[in-house]
């Protein structure tokens, strides 16, 4: 049986997503052609009439195409990763850094503290892959902290009424302008 670990060390991101494509095409047309053919069975007709030489998927290639998805997303993971290392480096805030993922500033710098955390981890339990100790403190300073939020200026006050809103020692009483004695 195939597996994402047995396939990662196989494959590039590129050539996962290269065979990815071919067994999800494959699928597709295969899938496209069963329906069809059901279709005809039932008296519906297609404008282009489906190709019947697809072949559809072994249960070995249905698996395979699934562990492949799975290591598609941990290479990206890992790359995304490596590009926010190097956001940092060439000094991109973490506000920035968030927004070129589509998340907060802090969402972004938890999730690379998990993938250093998690590329510590893989070192412990192979010694060889991850990061090391000292690359693990280097991608810790690295990383730093989330900047704090920029103080805010209080939004302006909106008169409670009529009287507060005016220099005027004119008192309101009901909705009423009532002028001083």
């Amino acid at each position: 049986m195939v597996t994402p670990e047995d396939l990662e060390r196989e494959y590039t991101l590129q050539t996962a997503a290269a065979r990815y494509d071919v067994l999800r095409a494959r699928d597709a047309l295969a899938s496209a052609a069963n329906y069809a053919a059901e279709a005809e069975q039932d008296g519906a007709s297609w404008l282009s009439p489906p190709d019947h030489t697809a072949i559809p998927l072994t249960q070995e290639e249905a698996l395979e195409l699934i562990a492949l998805s799975e290591v598609i997303a941990r290479k990206a993971c890992y790359g995304r990763q490596l590009s926010v290392r190097s956001a940092r480096q060439a000094g991109a805030s973490w506000s920035q850094i968030g927004a070129a993922l589509g998340t907060s500033k802090q969402a972004a710098w938890e999730a690379h503290g998990r993938w250093i955390d998690g590329q510590a981890e893989q070192h412990e339990r192979t010694g060889y892959e991850g990061l090391d100790p000292g690359e693990v403190e280097a991608a810790r300073k690295l990383a730093g902290q989330p900047e704090p939020e920029p103080k805010r200026a209080d939004p302006p006050r909106k008169p409670a009424d009529v009287s507060e809103a005016t220099t005027d020692p004119i008192p309101v009483i009901s909705g009423r302008v009532v002028p001083k004695k």
